[in-house]
Order: structure tokens, then C-alpha cells, then sequence
């Protein structure tokens, strides 16, 4: 089996496998950030809206929207692993981005596979990778999000597919730009974290069987994905308000941040409006 082979079907099965286990978490993410009200209402609040699923729909209903998000991240997961792995070869052909080849490692080490990089490797590698894979799915993205928004009645995926084919561009490629603007940084930052932590893991323990190896890896994994994810959360409430609701305010990613300032600063005070606000209004958007 070739190297690309493997990563296709190891990206498959692990993208199969995210999306049926981590599928309520998605769903409730989607429930917290498609509102428009205050930033107190219970409509914000995870439990309060995963006890009103149950009560609503049962405990399967915690797993709305798992087709929509299996059609997306399988291919999106399998995808972006073929894609990081050719990207990461090319560049260490270049003495700028390469650090050491893996390759010419010990072959009875338990490490990574992949071409070692630099930082500014790993940041260009990963960025590159995932921005291009999520503009290339972005349709299933929008899928999934009005999939698992509440505020769309679809009794069915067909039902879903339907207004998005007729929609065009406009619809299905909505939320691509605050999509790149998360992705871009997220993996880059994913990916140098990565590697940074789990250099410094190996140093503390060695991994020199596959059990330490693999918490290794799944330490290193778990700390760079959560350090990306709180610096990148706020594009990925942008994209989920751009892409589940139909208000003009949300149509363009600079009246979106504004509509979302806006709220924010009514919250605090109720008086102030924030500059710029109405002028956007005025300009469509971006």
C-alpha cells in the first residue's frame, strides 16, 4: 500500500469516527453560536440546550446532523492528511523549510513518519492545506451547519441539499472567507505547537514502545488543538452566523463582526452603538 493510499484511508476512518463520537458537541456548538439575542439567554447556555434536545427529540437527537458532518469531514479528514503529507515532502526539499528527514531516522523508532520542517515549514504546510481543503468543502460545511441549526426545519438531507443547489455560489460558498481566516492560523498554529510540545514531551520520555508513543502523540495532539482553537474561535462564530442566518446584517464578513460587536456592546451597555455600525449598513458589507 503507498504512503498516499495510507493516509487517505487512515484520514478516512479517523474522520468517520471524530464525527459519529464528537457529533453532539458539534451540534451544540452550532446551537450556542447561530443566536442573535443576548449574550445571557439561556439559548447560550450548552446544557439548558442539550436537556431541551432530549426532552424534545430523545437522545438521538444529541446526534442531528451526523450525515451532513460525515459527508464533511471524512473526505475533508482523508483529504487534508494526503494534502499535508505531499505539501510537508515538497517543502523539505527546500533547505529554507526542511530540518531532518525522518527517513534517515532510527526505522525502529516509534516517532513520526512524516518530513520533519521547520516552524515556518509547518505553519506554511498546515495553513496551506487545511484553507484549501475547507474552501474545496465549503458547501458541505454550510450542509452541516444549517443541518444542525434549529433554526432550519429539514426532515430530511435531500431537503437541506435542495436550497443550497438553488442558491448558487452566494449560498453554498458562504462563510468561506471567516472560514480561511480561522483555518489559516488554526492549523499552522496546530501544527507548531504540535511539534514543539511533542519535542519537548520526548525529551522528558522517551518513546521507545508504542504505548508511550502514542500518548506522546495524543498529548502533543490534544494541548496544540486546544491552545488553536481559543486563538482562532472567534472567526468560527463569524462563519456559523454567516452561514445559518438569512438577516442582511449577516451577509459580509465585516457587518457580521460589527453585528456581533454590537450585540456584545449592548450587552454591557445598552446605549452605546458601536461606530461604524450604521455606515456598514449603508455599504452592504463585505
Amino acid at each position: 500500500m503507498s504512503n498516499a493510499t495510507q493516509h487517505l484511508i487512515s484520514g478516512a476512518v479517523s474522520g468517520f469516527a471524530s464525527s459519529v463520537c464528537l457529533q453532539p458537541f458539534d451540534l451544540l456548538k452550532t446551537r450556542v453560536q447561530q443566536g442573535d439575542g443576548a449574550l445571557n439567554s439561556d439559548a447560550r447556555k450548552p446544557l439548558k440546550i442539550a436537556a431541551n434536545i432530549v426532552r424534545t427529540n430523545g437522545v438521538s437527537g444529541l446526534w442531528r446532523g451526523t450525515t451532513a458532518t460525515i459527508l464533511r469531514n471524512v473526505p475533508g479528514v482523508a483529504v487534508y492528511f494526503t494534502g499535508l503529507n505531499y505539501v510537508r515532502t515538497v517543502l523539505a526539499t527546500n533547505p529554507y523549510f526542511a530540518s531532518t528527514w525522518s527517513q534517515g531516522a532510527n526505522p525502529n523508532s516509534h516517532g513520526s513518519t512524516l518530513p520533519k520542517l521547520s516552524a515556518q515549514g509547518n505553519l506554511i504546510a498546515g495553513a496551506a492545506t487545511r484553507v484549501s481543503v475547507g474552501v474545496v468543502l465549503n458547501p458541505f460545511t454550510v450542509l452541516k451547519a444549517r443541518y444542525e441549526s434549529s433554526l432550519y426545519a429539514y426532515g430530511s438531507l435531500s431537503q437541506a441539499i435542495m436550497p443550497l443547489l438553488r442558491g448558487g455560489p452566494s449560498v453554498y460558498l458562504r462563510g468561506a472567507l471567516p472560514s480561511a481566516l480561522r483555518d489559516a492560523p488554526y492549523a499552522g498554529l496546530f501544527v507548531v505547537f504540535y511539534e514543539r510540545i511533542k519535542n519537548d514531551m520526548t525529551r522528558l520520555v522517551r518513546p521507545d514502545s508504542a504505548a508511550l508513543s502514542s500518548t506522546v502523540h495524543s498529548l502533543s495532539a490534544g494541548s496544540a488543538g486546544a491552545v488553536a482553537v481559543l486563538l482562532t474561535h472567534p472567526f468560527d462564530v463569524v462563519k456559523t452566523k454567516m452561514q445559518v442566518r438569512n438577516e442582511a446584517r449577516y451577509t459580509g464578513l465585516l457587518q457580521t463582526i460589527l453585528t456581533i460587536q454590537k450585540r456584545v456592546l449592548r450587552w454591557y451597555n445598552p446605549s452605546h452603538e458601536p461606530q461604524g455600525f450604521e455606515f456598514c449598513n449603508r455599504m452592504g458589507g463585505i
